[in-house]
């Protein structure tokens, strides 16, 4: 497997516990009263938005050619470091 294979293996499986941790947030937000709901809702669209961005990116880095993968992968890394950040705060905060 080829470095950039192995990259993008490790990024789905990011995404899919993203994927699985915001469903885990969403029933919270379901069961919460209505003013931390909202809240919440405001937090998770975030969350949805930036795993569209991380997941987009990962698109862009899978159909680049080898040349150019590398300097995708930067701006990838920069995107899922982000998420990452805004997804363990949106967690804290739902605690």
């Amino acid at each position: 497997m080829s470095d950039r294979d192995a990259y993008v293996e490790k990024m789905k499986a990011k995404l899919d516990e993203w994927n699985a941790g915001i469903e885990k947030l969403e029933a919270q937000a379901r069961v919460a009263q209505a003013d931390a709901r909202i809240k919440y809702q405001g937090q998770l669209a975030e969350l949805k938005a930036g795993r569209d961005t991380a997941a987009q990116k990962l698109r862009e880095l899978q159909s680049a050619s080898v040349d150019a993968w590398s300097t995708l992968r930067q701006g990838t890394d920069a995107a899922w470091e982000a998420m990452a950040k805004a997804f363990k705060d949106a967690a804290d905060r739902f605690k």
